[in-house]
């Protein structure tokens, strides 16, 4: 017997299938409030030296966030090649454009301050602000994309034909699923703000943050409903052998009114993704409104986890599935990679994983603690 059979094929699947979940919430939870700070500096910081506070508030974690989306590619390129392979490619000018975005970053992070001009720093500063805010937006357009279902096909040799464009994907409910993503992670850039500001700073998040937390909320729930009303789901026809090939095209599928919400009916305790969306954004806010720092950003984490999470199991088994072939969407059980794959990745994993986190919750205690202004101006220091 070989290693990589004492766990069967299909529950490698599921394991990779949760994996890539916890991957893109880790994203969103960590790198989330990375983004909302970026879309908050003007609105946040009416003189440079607030600025450079909110600036420096993420300045010593970002770059280590922001490997949470490098893996995420990874996985999904190592794990599930032919979504990996559609994704990026039929979505391939929208992540151009949020590439360009996120270089805008550590661009404006590094070189906002080596100038004393006002018009330079302020350039940057709205730099930054397409760097935040770009980002966000698009990769809610891109689930909301993901929920309609994407054009592309697969023919007998499960070549990939993109048939979309780039202003395709800018669908009405694709830019609401924009526009949320953009109000929660701009509710937990305010939650960090809140948490690592002082003064006015702190206060200008704090009013915002009430505000979009209340978004994120209204939206989410907008969202259900529409997705109710306006989106069909798709649904497999044929058999499910969890443990078959990795051929899109050994199934059937339709598209079935309704279908997103089949996977509640059959197990009501998944309702709980939705509600902790919900109850995470009323968190917020009611965080926010009693000035409680810690209790408002594991609100918004919340709320992330619930969001994203509700994305997931409403799709469950559909990863990616295709509006203009429904035969050709892609699933848990028929678009990974092989048996063998998944499981040295998930040894990697188990063993690499905890160093992260272990990693990473000591930097962020090394870090606790607010930024002050004084902190900003000490000569010989590194603030950005």
């Amino acid at each position: 017997m070989t290693l990589h059979t004492l766990l069967d094929y299909e529950t490698l699947r599921l394991i990779w299938w949760v994996l890539m979940g916890v991957l893109l919430i880790g994203f969103a939870a960590t790198d989330g409030f990375d983004l909302g700070v970026g879309a908050l500096i003007p609105f946040v910081g009416k003189t440079d030296l607030e600025r450079r506070i909110a600036i420096n508030t993420v300045g010593p974690v970002w770059e280590g966030n922001q490997v949470w989306l490098i893996t995420g590619g990874g996985a999904i390129f190592a794990a599930w090649p032919p979504l990996y392979a559609v994704s990026f490619s039929g979505f391939y000018l929208a992540m151009f454009a949020t590439l360009a975005a996120l270089i805008l970053r550590p661009v404006g992070f590094k070189y906002r301050s080596k100038r004393e001009s006002a018009t330079w720093r302020n350039a940057w500063d709205w730099g930054l602000f397409v760097g935040g805010f770009v980002p966000s937006l698009i990769f809610g357009v891109a689930v909301g994309n993901v929920l309609q279902g994407v054009p592309f096909r697969l023919d007998a040799d499960l070549r990939i034909f993109y048939d979309g464009t780039f202003f395709g994907l800018l669908n009405p409910y694709a830019l609401l699923c924009g526009l949320l993503s953009v109000a929660m992670l701009v509710t937990h850039g305010a939650a960090w703000l809140v948490l690592k500001a002082d003064g006015a700073v702190q206060e200008r998040a704090r009013a915002i943050g009430m505000v979009t937390a209340l978004a994120s909320f209204a939206l989410f729930l907008l969202g259900g409903v529409a997705l109710g009303l306006m989106v069909d789901g798709y649904v497999i026809t044929s058999a499910v052998d969890p443990e078959g090939p990795s051929n899109p095209l050994l199934k059937t599928a339709a598209v079935m009114p309704g279908a997103w919400f089949a996977n509640y009916g059959a197990h009501p305790w998944l309702l709980i993704a939705p509600a902790l969306g919900l109850a995470g954004s009323l968190l917020a806010f009611a965080g926010l409104r009693a000035r409680r720092e810690v209790a408002t950003l594991l609100a918004s984490k919340l709320a992330i986890f619930g969001i994203i999470s509700t994305v997931g199991v409403s799709m469950f088994p559909f990863i990616l599935p295709s509006s203009i072939d429904p035969k050709s969407s892609l699933t848990v059980f028929d678009a990974s990679s092989s048996h063998l794959t998944l499981f040295i990745m998930l040894v990697v994993t188990v063993i690499f994983l905890p160093i992260v986190l272990a990693y990473t919750t000591w930097v962020y205690r090394v870090l606790w603690g607010k930024v002050d202004p004084k902190s900003i101006t000490a000569k010989g220091g590194h603030a950005y």
